[in-house]
């Protein structure tokens, strides 16, 4: 791995002094949109796959605005990689990337997935507080220029006006976003540049809503959307009452992680996942659309064939009425052992106040990754990158997420609309899907359901690419999965870039 070099950092102000450190500007019009607030650039270079790549990073803000020019601006933090040793820049792929929550920050796929930095934590590889940043060898820098866009109320993109509020809603957010990809393609000279956008749970349902915003509002049409750990559907999420949806689409996920655990026997875990999706279609959902019209010997034959798959005891599974709710899942998986399993990624483990709750008090998965992104992000962004700023950064901002407007025609949140939309309008956009078979908070059977349902005809369904990982939610801190994922994602993008 290459020693990282870095030359002195530079703070630039106006778009004139931006053009003249990056070099002339292959439209020498000057552009007609705002400059960035402020940048502060400085140059590096990473080893990728045994190869050397420079590149120019930028940590700064964008000024947006929502359609309706009555509200105020707000001001959006981004950090972007650029490879420098490229000719013609402006045809190079250049991809957006951001994560979910709602009020996440883009750290996660910033410094865990795509960027030149990533910080290392897997069940078996907790680092000791603090974490530290290393270069990343498996960065998609070397194919695609990179923007790591943090939305308002996250990071360092804090709210000036009324608290965000006309920001934190589904529709204020996409265009919002819309807005900051406009912008920056403009002021960049990136018009020409095939373009992909990279979102992570919630962020894939802003991904998908934003691909035919972009359509439809700026003209801006997409190459490819990098979907990972959807949440397109609310309705296969959601464990309400009278919504049996969920259950028949969590199974496989909980066939799985009782297998990694050793609550099942699984010698062969892909001919066990065939088995039970097959088993949710065939006999479950059936089952559960029944009712209290199922017989006697039917529920008692179905909890023992749930407790087959699941390794929960089959009375717990009649108690439960045959419906499985992710909380006692996680609580009722290794109760024996006063464990607890997580929900962004099972294969991690903790325990809760006692050993006799059925809710997941705290998600152990988290605690662990956010206590190693933290520190990485922060000094890396500090010391290499340049980028002073006394507040606090807001990876994950609970204010944001309580704050946010659920607007919907319905009960439950669905963007595939407007996935079906982009993709019937744009024939040449690419969507690239990536699941965790031990995430419970975006189960891969749910997203296959979501994408089996979107209503397109088998032509436009073959640019779909859905591939399982053997991870959680954040499928890349497992070494092997994100080595896989690289490899996948350099298809890709040569498909079609």
């Amino acid at each position: 791995m290459a020693r990282e070099e870095t030359s002195s950092v530079v703070v630039v102000s106006t778009a004139s002094e931006l053009k003249q450190l990056l070099g002339k500007d292959p439209d020498p019009r000057p552009a007609p949109d705002t400059p960035p607030d402020r940048a502060v650039i400085s140059e590096h270079e990473v080893m990728i796959a045994g190869q050397r790549v420079p590149y120019t990073a930028t940590c700064g803000t964008l000024p947006v605005r929502l359609d309706d020019r009555d509200k105020p601006k707000e001001h959006m933090f981004y950090t972007a990689y650029v490879r420098s040793d490229v000719e013609e820049r402006h045809r190079r792929p250049l991809t957006f990337c951001f994560n979910g929550g709602p009020g996440s920050s883009s750290v996660w796929l910033h410094m865990g997935c795509f960027g030149p930095r990533r910080v290392r934590v897997d069940v078996d590889a907790r680092p000791r507080p603090p974490a530290r940043a290393e270069d990343h060898p498996h960065s998609l820098l070397d194919v695609t220029d990179l923007v790591f866009v943090d939305p308002v109320g996250t990071g360092f993109s804090r709210p000036e006006h009324d608290a965000g509020k006309d920001y934190h809603e589904v529709e204020g957010d996409v265009q919002a976003m819309a807005e900051f990809i406009r912008r920056y393609v403009t002021a960049h000279a990136r018009w020409e540049s095939p373009k992909f956008v990279a979102g992570e749970s919630y962020g894939t349902t802003r991904a998908a809503a934003l691909a035919t915003h972009l359509q439809e509002r700026h003209g801006l049409f997409l190459n490819g959307l990098i979907l990972l750990s959807v949440a397109l559907q609310f309705q296969t999420l959601e464990f309400d009452e009278g919504n049996d949806l969920p259950y028949a689409l969590y199974l496989p996920a909980y066939a799985m992680i009782a297998a990694y655990h050793g609550r099942i026997e699984a010698d062969d875990l892909d001919a066990l996942r065939l088995e039970v999706e097959a088993f949710s279609l065939e006999r479950y959902t059936p089952a559960l659309m029944r009712g209290s019209r199922l017989s006697e010997a039917d529920a008692a034959q179905l909890a023992e064939e749930l407790a087959r798959f699941t390794g929960l005891d089959a009375d717990f599974v009649r108690r439960c009425n045959h419906r499985i709710h992710l909380g006692r899942f996680c609580r009722e998986l290794l109760r024996d052992s006063r464990e607890t399993v997580g929900r962004l990624d099972a294969r991690f483990t903790g325990h809760g106040a006692d050993a006799a709750g059925e809710s997941l008090e705290r998600d152990p998965s988290m605690a662990a990754l956010f206590s190693a992104y933290t520190p990485a992000f922060l000094h890396d962004l500090r010391t290499r990158l340049g980028y002073g700023d006394d507040e606090s950064y807001e990876l994950l901002s609970s204010k944001t997420h309580e704050a946010w407007r659920w607007s919907r025609d319905n009960r439950y949140l669905d963007v595939t609309g407007a996935l079906r939309a982009a993709m019937i309008d744009n024939p040449h956009l690419g969507v690239f899907v990536a699941s965790g078979l031990y995430d419970l908070a975006t189960p891969y059977w749910a997203t296959e359901h979501t994408l089996s349902h979107l209503g397109l005809e088998p032509a436009t369904r073959a640019h779909i690419t859905h591939v399982l990982y053997p991870a959680g939610h954040m499928m890349y801190i497992h070494e092997p999965s994100m080595e896989a994922l690289r490899g996948d994602l350099l298809r890709f993008y040569e498909a079609w870039s």
